[in-house]
């Protein structure tokens, strides 16, 4: 991790939370969200949200604005997908819990003839 003014810091972590909150009135979405620019090449990553807060690891200030909307929309589209994810898991524990009922009985069965 290079060594960066506090002065840019400062700077693009401001631009960073301007850009946020253009995306979270342009969507109406994502309003819980904050923006932290803790640049570092050495993470292989542009940026991730955890906990509520966008990690942009990006140096440049260009680069930053580009992954902060990256992680945004990421954001937003998988509040979107997860009540479906978290059906489709329940579907599959509903199936597998009746699969594994139909086999013990059919054990049971198949038990009793040998």
């Amino acid at each position: 991790m290079k060594s960066i003014s506090k002065t840019k810091t400062k700077g693009i972590q401001m631009v960073l939370e301007e850009e946020l909150e253009k995306l979270k009135r342009k969507l109406k979405m994502g309003y819980e969200l904050r923006v932290v620019w803790l640049p570092d090449d050495d993470l292989g990553l542009s940026g991730e949200v955890k906990g509520g807060i966008i990690y942009i690891y990006e140096e440049s200030k260009e680069e930053a604005i580009h992954a902060l909307k990256h992680e945004f929309l990421d954001y937003i589209i998988s509040q979107i997908i997860e009540p479906y994810r978290e059906v489709t898991n329940k579907l599959i524990m509903l199936i597998n819990e009746q699969n594994y009922r139909k086999k013990e009985r059919l054990i049971e069965t198949f038990s009793k003839f040998i």
